[in-house]
């Protein structure tokens, strides 16, 4: 292997290496130089291994003042509809008398890239109103299986896009994009 090919796999190692040290912190807690110097050591090893994979963002990545807002504004978002999700499960199992609704949704998503598809589908399975099932990247759709079928099924993954899409300057969110389906139930 030549120096350049080292260079560049030591660049796609950096950005998995800084992850892996972040949660290694994370999960410690400690700070002596021991600590750490096994951190760095089990974290390159992870980046090294992971390269190959691909190139990934680091975390320096969120230190974009729009990316550095649109990742707050995701973790607010997703905390509050956390919250809210599991008070409406808790009142529908305490009183079981309430109408459920449950089904599964196919729903439209504008994201065409990996990462933007696996950040709506992970956010919005978090939320135990919606679980992701199953996803069709090649036209675009997410399967959701819903709690209560919302009116609308495109609002399951709708901020989340909205907040994707202003991170990356694409605009307010309210530009369709042509040739998108909209959402549909697929039974209940």
């Amino acid at each position: 292997m030549g120096v350049l090919a080292g260079c560049r796999a030591g660049r796609r190692a950096a950005a998995p290496a800084a992850w892996a040290f972040l949660v290694w912190i994370l999960l410690t807690w400690k700070f002596t130089a021991e600590q750490l110097l096994i951190g760095v050591a089990a974290s390159t090893a992870a980046g090294l291994l992971v390269a190959p994979l691909g190139k990934a963002a680091g975390p320096w990545a969120l230190l974009r003042p729009r990316r550095l807002r649109a990742a707050g504004e995701l973790l607010v978002h997703t905390a509050w509809w956390i919250v809210v999700a599991n008070v409406r499960l808790a009142r529908r199992i305490w009183a079981p008398s309430r109408p459920l609704r449950s089904g599964m949704v196919v729903v439209p998503t504008r994201e065409r890239g990996d990462a933007g598809v696996t950040t709506v589908a992970l956010l919005t399975s978090v939320i135990v109103d919606n679980q992701l099932v199953d996803l069709d990247t090649r036209r675009g759709l997410l399967q959701y299986h819903a709690v209560a079928v919302p009116d609308r099924p495109e609002t399951i993954n709708e901020h989340v896009e909205r907040i994707l899409r202003r991170a990356r300057g694409a605009g307010d969110g309210t530009d369709e994009r042509p040739g998108t389906p909209s959402g549909s139930r697929a039974g209940r």
